[in-house]
């Protein structure tokens, strides 16, 4: 899991599992068609905002995340899943709230998944 192509697919994955359950319990919220390849695609842009654009957020926002003890991750992740529903159409979330609510249910697949994969490296 040390290369960076496996590692950026890995992400991929978590991106798009994490969408997909995040659409299936809000599914007033957010819509996707119905279509996998939806999912599929808008998890391609989440992982690539997740690369470029949240670095640059979290250091922007350090004095909110420090003040708040790390909360205020919870309105970045959320920021960026209503970005990459702002970027790609096919994705409707319908309001930030929906993107925060989707942002935690995606956190919470990728620390399961990172646990997962962690434990079997060892």
């Amino acid at each position: 899991m040390n290369r960076p192509f496996t590692r950026f697919l890995i992400r991929w994955l978590v991106s798009s599992l994490g969408l997909w359950i995040a659409a299936g319990l809000l599914s007033n919220s957010i819509s996707y068609g119905g279509s996998i390849g939806v999912i599929i695609i808008a998890g391609l842009i989440l992982a690539i905002i997740n690369i470029f654009i949240k670095p640059i957020v979290v250091i922007l926002s350090l004095p909110a995340i420090f003040l708040t003890l790390g909360l205020f991750m919870v309105v970045v992740n959320g920021f960026m899943v209503f970005l990459a529903s702002k970027l790609y159409g096919s994705l409707e979330v319908t309001n930030f709230w929906a993107a925060i609510l989707a942002g935690m249910v995606i956190g919470l697949v990728n620390y399961l998944v990172t646990a997962i994969l962690e434990e079997r490296r060892t």
